[in-house]
């Protein structure tokens, strides 16, 4: 019987890893992909999240190029972009972000889109993205001060972490929770499951 394939994961997201123990899968190398993620002039942000999807894949199977022991692995990539209408929300990394972020959430839906892309054994790209629509309640100054305290918005896009403190503000969810979180779970194990990986037999290893 064949070895089961290598799976790698290219990212080093702690939710991405803790979203694949979920449905049983352990990633057998994490692989963290540092790229540009600026989106391209009037690239919109569903297009952005399958385009540093692919990108991260495409880099990790580059990475690999002198790695016989890794050739012929599953690479899963992935990227989540928050977006209102068509204006990107960048990972947040200074209080002024997140304050201008939560003030633009506040009170309103916003968009949130993952993009998935699965290198298979034989180097073939298979891609997804998913969207969720999420809506804010309207924050108070208070609640926005205490949160900006709390300093749970430190790189996360959108300012907000929906696992986190965040989960309360939302007032209503349409799609996938996970797709939220930074992983589309029921999408994600559909690619795997499709191109060959017994992602249930997983589950009787644990």
């Amino acid at each position: 019987m064949a070895a089961p394939r290598k799976l790698i994961l290219a990212s080093g997201s702690p939710r991405r890893v803790e979203l694949l123990r979920q449905v049983g899968i352990e990633a057998d190398r994490l692989m963290p992909m540092d790229l540009d993620e600026t989106p391209e002039k009037n690239e919109q942000p569903r297009s952005l999240a399958r385009r540093l999807a692919t990108d991260k894949a495409k880099a990790a199977l580059q990475s690999l190029a002198d790695e016989p022991e890794w050739q012929g692995s599953f690479i899963l990539a992935a990227d989540t972009v928050v977006a209102v209408g068509r204006r990107v929300l960048p990972k947040t990394e200074f209080s002024d972000e997140a304050l201008a972020a939560l003030n633009l959430l506040s009170g309103r839906g916003h968009w949130v889109f993952t993009g998935v892309c699965l290198v298979t054994p034989d180097r073939k790209l298979r891609q997804r993205v998913v969207e969720t629509k999420v809506r804010f309640k309207r924050l108070s100054s208070h609640e926005i001060d205490a949160y900006l305290a709390s300093g749970e918005w430190r790189g996360k896009a959108g300012a907000y972490a929906i696992q986190g403190i965040a989960g309360s503000f939302v007032q209503r969810l349409v799609g996938s929770y996970s797709n939220v979180v930074g992983l589309p779970l029921h999408e994600t194990v559909q690619l795997l499951t499709g191109e060959g990986m017994d992602v249930a037999a997983r589950w009787l290893e644990g």
